[in-house]
């Protein structure tokens, strides 16, 4: 194999902070190459130097033997270098064939838009990934997985060698998660080198040849990922061995208070009539195969939307829950799958994305503000959370994943919250931001407070659920708890008796 990108002895610097010192990698022809590290460790700044964007303080990159330098993404894109961004790049109303030529769309003789050749060039490349598209849809009205193979063809389309995918998987299912391996194997083929970065360490080694490990903007490790195994990947990446995840679990009270006991949640006509109960100072798993019900039936629980009937007592009294706000009202708050959309503000500082919703918390005489007060609630919080940041004000578009989270477990708690729902509460968030995330949930219900886990990572389940309501087609058909809270008791009733189909 043929050395397609090298990255030589790559520094670079923002002020007060050193992003990426003496950093060096190389990308060989028809490699999948998985750059490893916690957020902030550096990756995305490397990426985006890779694609342009950022320019190096020190160092060089050298594609195909040649020296090159960017001065910006188009110079990367000539170069043959493509990235698929976590957040995706397409014009959402425009069709998949309309994206991938925008800004060079193909002509004929008369100058005029060649829409047909364009058609047919598009074609060819999703024959190429060997997947099937609508190409006269907006792309908006594709699922994740078509607009991620719409981003690929693009970056093909320009003739790329060398792709960039940042978190590919992060909102596919196994099976389209799947497919794009199948993708990349076949690109693999074709002598394209990739750099992957992903958060699951079992992706890695499904599709990963090398590994390179960053750690506070330095290189830590390199080598091949048949090499090393997942314990010293992690050790690499969070520079300590966490021996487990997962918190040990207590030992459940005989007769535990129920918080929340739901006789009946139905969300239309002709659904299941769904009933469950909460305990107080618990975590119940809500666990199934995608599409199986779980967001939903939480949604209709707390008024989002709406259902055909619902019959729900919160601590021992009949509660109507019509809307969000009345959840709210009885101490129950969400924390949204998509917390950048739903959950955050991220244009604002922390202070205001923790007590947007409850400033009459903070007013003083003559309803005003108490600055002050406000400022030491959120400190304490922020410290309670262990939000990393140099203070309050810091916005919160400028936080990690993981970071991002505490604040918005943050709010709820200077809500005064007694029981959170969690919809993938680690979803893009790193190994080591996981550890927390589940030993302040683990402190949390030592305080009495009460847990719904939403998640499609079975480990997970398994690891922080102390019971566990099985989804199938939109009917609990199961509640687990003790040693019956496993993987295959899951996947056993998830499945309809089988373990054949994949679990999300």
């Amino acid at each position: 194999m043929s050395t397609l990108l090298t990255l030589e002895h790559i520094s670079k610097s923002f002020p007060g902070v050193n992003a990426l010192t003496d950093i060096s990698l190389q990308l060989q022809e028809g490699e999948v190459h998985a750059l490893l590290g916690e957020n902030g460790a550096g990756k995305s700044t490397l990426m985006k130097i890779l694609c342009g964007i950022y320019r190096p303080d020190q160092g060089g990159i050298v594609i195909k033997g040649q020296p090159r330098e960017f001065h910006n993404y188009h110079d990367a894109i000539a170069a043959g270098v493509g990235i698929i961004f976590q957040e995706f790049s397409l014009i959402p109303y425009l069709n998949a064939v309309e994206n991938i030529f925008l800004g060079r769309e193909l002509k004929n003789r008369l100058g005029l838009l060649d829409r047909s050749a364009m058609h047919v060039r598009a074609k060819e490349l999703f024959e190429r990934l060997n997947v099937d598209i609508d190409l006269e849809v907006p792309v908006d009205h594709l699922s994740v997985a078509e607009q991620q193979f719409v981003e690929i063809a693009k970056a093909l389309s320009l003739n790329a060698n060398i792709l960039v995918l940042d978190e590919p998987t992060a909102t596919l299912t196994p099976s389209e998660a799947e497919h794009l391996f199948r993708i990349m194997r076949d690109l693999k083929s074709q002598g394209v080198g990739m750099i992957f970065i992903s958060h699951h360490m079992e992706e890695i080694y499904e599709i990963c040849d090398q590994v390179t490990v960053l750690r506070d903007g330095c290189k830590v490790g390199e080598c091949a990922v048949q090499e090393v195994d997942v314990d010293d990947l992690v050790e690499m990446m969070v520079g300590r061995k966490i021996e487990s995840s997962f918190p040990v679990k207590d030992a459940r009270p005989e007769q535990p208070r129920v918080v929340i006991d739901a006789r009946c949640v139905q969300l239309h006509k002709d659904a299941p009539a769904n009933s469950f109960q909460l305990y107080e100072g618990e975590i119940l798993g809500f666990a199934g195969l995608v599409g199986s019900g779980r967001t939903e039936l939480v949604l209709g629980l707390l008024g989002a939307t709406s259902v055909h009937q619902k019959v729900v007592s919160v601590d021992g009294a009949p509660a109507a829950l019509k809307t969000p706000a009345d959840a709210l009202g009885l101490g129950i708050g969400l924390l949204p799958e998509s917390r950048k959309k739903e959950g955050l503000i991220l244009p604002f500082s922390i202070r205001e994305n923790i007590t947007l919703n409850n400033l009459r918390k903070h007013t003083g005489a003559g309803g005003l503000i108490d600055r002050q007060n406000e400022s030491e609630s959120v400190d304490e919080l922020m410290a309670k959370v262990r939000v990393k940041a140099p203070d309050g004000e810091t916005p919160v578009v400028n936080l990690s994943g993981g970071n991002q989270q505490k604040v918005v477990i943050a709010r709820w708690l200077n809500h005064e919250c007694r029981v959170l729902i969690f919809d993938e509460p680690t979803r893009g968030i790193d190994v080591g931001a996981k550890a927390e995330i589940y030993r302040l949930m683990k402190q949390l219900t030592a305080l009495g407070v009460s847990i719904i886990m939403i998640s499609s990572e079975l480990p997970e389940v398994v690891g922080v659920s102390d019971r566990v309501a099985v989804f199938r087609q939109g009917r609990i058909v199961a509640t687990l708890e003790g040693d019956a809270v496993n993987s295959n008791e899951i996947m056993r009733y998830a499945t309809g008796g089988t373990s054949d189909e994949q679990y999300h």
